[in-house]
Order: structure tokens, then C-alpha cells, then sequence
């Protein structure tokens, strides 16, 4: 009879997987590819998945992936499963920040059931802009950081809510555009990680990709420690290409919108382009209730949604 580990996958390459066995005190780490008909359709194996390792002298390695566990959510990109936190970072300046695509990725995260958190970096680039971001996610019911890893602004505050929130093998991931500094930000909290980093093109403010797959690492050498998971950087979320959720799911993956649903002249109020005296949604951003940008994404997202439904 062959005996049995479980433990998460934390690095797949070319078909060899990396396995975080928790053993109760220092975490072992294992090597191992996977059996039969996981070997056969690479998307059944994700970073982060849970997994079972059975020894078997048979196999090169000496042990193989043979099960895999129900994963309580997945992301297409990054390529991540069993996630608890995302920490969406993006730049206040250098490159400037794409908030379609932060609200894109928010809105994922609120779908699968992913705690958001905004960190905004480059403060010292544009500090009274990072300000402005800050207080668009504060107001909309987001946990916010400004930092700086030049100056250090924030780092502290960030790394003591992750060290207090990520605790106890929970999971999350940095996720951000090329160039936003996210892996500078990464080693400025941990300095161990020793993340690959590169400089910005001055003529295109783009990053060279320093992250070419997804892995993830103990926070700390406590064995309670939480896990950080750095990802390549990306530059869209294609909400017409991937299915990430229906049009009907929407509006529920909008915390700060979702409130005032329900409450229009007409029942089927999409919120896209009706009058305040109609729609209670308009009614509220008007007021300065629901942020400017936030509606303006949501209203984005539907109308690719819907143009999919259609199609």
C-alpha cells in the first residue's frame, strides 16, 4: 500500500510540480509529475491546488500527484487556484494605471469569494494621485494601501495587515501590470523572496515581464506562516474572450453599486444609461455616493457582457 501526503502545489514547470507539504513544523517540499489522466490535461493542475502525493518507487521521481482537490475558486490570470487574498497593485504614475482593469479584476475576485486589496505604488512618483486612488477604493468599501518602495511610505502598514490576515496557510496573490513594481514591492516586505526585478523603458513606461510563472512561497519561517503567491505581470482582463461570470452576476461583484439595485422606477434598470429621475444607481453617483470611475467600469463590463449574451 502506498502511502499518502497532502499537500498544495506551489510550482509547475515543464510538467514537474513543485509540493508544499505541511508537516506540522517546517514545511517539506517535493518534486513530483502527475499520474495517468492528470498527466494527460495539464489544466486539471493549477498552482495552488490542493493535492494528494502517493510514493511510488515505479516513477522516476519516487512519487506522483495522484488526486487532485475541490477547488474553492480559480483565477485565469493569473493561473491560481484556492485563493484568499489579491492584492491588486498598480502604479499611481509610470506606467499610469489602467482602473478598467483594476475594477476588471476586482470584480473577479468579489465573484469568487477573493478578499480585494488596492495597493497603489510609486506614491513618491505622484503622491497627491495615489492619494486619489486610495480614497476612490476607501470610499467604495475596499482596503486600500499607498506605499512606495522608494521611500518606504506604507510598506510597514502593508506588511502588518498581511502578517495579521494571511495567516495559517491562507493564500494571496500580488497581481498587477508590468511595471508597476510589484515585484520591487514584493521584496521591499520580504526581503528573503529575493524576487527578479527589472528596470522601466523610459521611451514606453513598460516593464519587461521579470516574473515568467506563477509560485508560491512561505511568508515567514512560522509554521502558522500564510503563503504569497508572485504572478507574471499581464496587461488585460478579456471579459469577452473568458467566461469569468454572467451578465446576471454583475451587478453583485460591484459592492459599492449594489446597494442602490432594486430601488430604480423600472425593475429591469440596467444602470447604464438611464436618468437620475429613473435609475437610483445614476441617482447615487450624482449625489457623489458611488465614484465616477466605478460606475463608468461596471457600465464598461456590462456592455461587453451583454454584447456576449447577444452574440
Amino acid at each position: 500500500m502506498l502511502e499518502k501526503k497532502h499537500g498544495r502545489i506551489v510550482k509547475g514547470l515543464g510538467g514537474l510540480f513543485e509540493i508544499r507539504i505541511d508537516t506540522g513544523s517546517a514545511p517539506e517540499r517535493i518534486s513530483c509529475r502527475a499520474k495517468g489522466n492528470l498527466k494527460r490535461d495539464e489544466e486539471k493542475l493549477l498552482v495552488g491546488d490542493l493535492v494528494t502525493v502517493a510514493c511510488d518507487t515505479d516513477t522516476p521521481d519516487g512519487v506522483v500527484i495522484s488526486e487532485v482537490m475541490e477547488r474553492k475558486n480559480a483565477l485565469i490570470r493569473p493561473p491560481l487556484s484556492n485563493l484568499d487574498y489579491l492584492f491588486i497593485v498598480f502604479a499611481a504614475a509610470k506606467p499610469s494605471p489602467v482602473i478598467d482593469t483594476v475594477d476588471k479584476l476586482i470584480s473577479i475576485a468579489e465573484y469568487s469569494g477573493i478578499t480585494p486589496v488596492v495597493v497603489i505604488t510609486k506614491s513618491d512618483t505622484q503622491k497627491s494621485a495615489a492619494a486619489e486612488y486610495a480614497e476612490i477604493y476607501r470610499r467604495s468599501g475596499f482596503i486600500a494601501f499607498v506605499t512606495s518602495s522608494e521611500d518606504g511610505e506604507g510598506i510597514a502598514a502593508l506588511s502588518e495587515y498581511i502578517n495579521n490576515e494571511v495567516r495559517d496557510g491562507r493564500l494571496a496573490a500580488f497581481a498587477g501590470a508590468s511595471g508597476v513594481g510589484k515585484s520591487t514591492l514584493m521584496n521591499a516586505l520580504f526581503p528573503s523572496l529575493s524576487l527578479a526585478t527589472s528596470e522601466i523603458s523610459r521611451k514606453i513606461e513598460r516593464g519587461r515581464h521579470t516574473t515568467r510563472h506563477v509560485e508560491i512561497f512561505d511568508i515567514s519561517s512560522d509554521p502558522n506562516t500564510g503563503l504569497l503567491a508572485d504572478t507574471p505581470g499581464f496587461s488585460l482582463i478579456d471579459f469577452a474572450r473568458f467566461d469569468f461570470f454572467s451578465l446576471d452576476e454583475l451587478l453583485s461583484t460591484f459592492r459599492d453599486i449594489s446597494p442602490y439595485t432594486g430601488k430604480c422606477r423600472y425593475v429591469d434598470c440596467a444602470h447604464v444609461g438611464e436618468g437620475v429621475d429613473e435609475c437610483a444607481v445614476a441617482r447615487a453617483a450624482a449625489e457623489g455616493k458611488i465614484c465616477p470611475s466605478r460606475l463608468e467600469s461596471y457600465r464598461s463590463i456590462y456592455r461587453v457582457l451583454k454584447e456576449k449574451k447577444n452574440y
